[in-house]
């Protein structure tokens, strides 16, 4: 089963790629084939299998010899990574939905904020509700802990925003509000402050090694995919220790 979640997480992956890198640029899901992104080339159904045909073409369309972009193939291994490991922890149950759901977006949400700067309201919007219904199916102990913690994530990021004078974006902000719904109060804090280390990390190593420039705009969306990620699997862990540790 967990070979299955993998390649079914390579699938969806593949998928989400496209929607990420098509819902911000608004461009139709209908019937339009994917296209190389340098010589508009329609892809073959064989350049479209996950990851093998980026492996197969060597990184580069055999039309124009372009890059392909490494997001493509990281994306759908992550995906399936992902998607596996939350079938061997959690197992076959309803939570494990929420993990599968909770991936989905912040996958999306990687794609789109790492190539255009943006988290798109229609991908929060979609989950939203969807994770409404589940925690009314499957509350958190206690059953206010996401409605307080959507309130707090929603305030603490506007301060933020307030503060810095745009440090962070309303996209930033509301996808810790959506975030709040599955992880309740204590765990959408600590991902908030898990983020931050992370991003202030990341980011100064980036600096040190001059890969980017001071004034140089970083997309915060990815910290918050991997805090939210770790906070959703370890987080019970990480504030017990917390807790003991101050005791």
């Amino acid at each position: 089963m967990t070979t299955l979640f993998f390649l079914l997480g390579l699938i969806f992956g593949s998928f989400f790629n496209v929607v990420g890198l098509r819902l911000p640029q608004k461009i139709p899901f209908s019937n339009d084939r994917s296209v190389c992104p340098q010589c508009n080339h329609t892809l073959s159904w064989y350049e479209l299998i996950p990851v093998l045909s980026y492996i197969l073409q060597t990184g580069k369309c055999r039309y124009c010899n372009g890059e392909i972009s490494l997001i493509y193939p990281v994306t759908e291994l992550l995906t399936g990574g992902l998607f596996a490991f939350s079938y061997d922890l959690i197992g076959f149950n309803l939570e494990l939905i929420v993990a599968i759901l909770l991936i989905s977006m912040l996958v999306i949400i990687l794609v789109s904020d790492i190539t255009y700067l943006l988290i798109p309201d229609k991908v929060l919007l979609f989950f939203l509700p969807i994770f409404i219904i589940i925690r009314i199916i499957q509350p958190l102990d206690p059953w206010w802990s996401p409605i307080v913690g959507t309130i707090v994530a929603v305030v603490m990021i506007t301060t933020v925003i307030i503060a810095s004078r745009g440090g962070m974006g309303a996209g930033d902000m509301k996808l810790f509000g959506v975030l709040g719904v599955i992880l309740g109060t204590n765990k959408v804090i600590l991902a908030f402050f898990l983020s931050c280390i992370t991003g202030a990390t990341i980011g100064m190593a980036l600096i040190l090694f001059k890969r980017i420039s001071r004034q140089q705009l970083v997309p915060f969306g990815p910290f918050i995919v991997v805090a939210a990620v770790i906070t959703y699997f370890y987080g019970d862990s990480l504030l017990n220790w917390y807790f003991n540790f101050l005791l």
